[in-house]
């Protein structure tokens, strides 16, 4: 059984928050969170949100006894939309400015083959 959460829209890059994502998959979703809970990084905010809501998913509409047992299948932080905004410069001019933004999606499962 595969159990999903997604944040949208989160006000961070997603370049930054990749190498963290990477480091929570296959593993369990208690030591995931271990992980997250002791990172430094913004992105281990939305991650550790993420991962809870998971956790919950699993718990409340799947019925799962243990979810903290469960396998983090898939943590990935793909792109949004961007923010556009103008930073004024010399002579009246303006330079773009691009506020990124990213989607965080995390899969749990209960199947040890499903993790890598």
């Amino acid at each position: 059984m595969e159990v999903t959460a997604i944040t949208r829209n989160a006000r961070m890059s997603a370049f930054k928050g990749r190498p963290l994502a990477r480091a929570c998959q296959g593993l369990k979703a208690s030591e995931a969170l271990k992980v997250v809970e002791f990172s430094p990084k913004k992105a281990a905010i939305i991650i550790k949100k993420t991962l809870l809501s998971a956790i919950a998913n699993a718990k409340n509409n799947n019925g799962v006894e243990q979810p903290g047992e469960m396998t983090v299948k898939l943590c990935v932080l793909d792109e949004s939309v961007r923010m556009r905004r103008y930073w004024p410069t010399a002579r009246g001019s303006a330079h773009p400015i691009a506020r990124r933004m990213c989607h965080c999606k995390v899969v749990l499962t209960d199947d040890k083959k499903g993790a890598k």
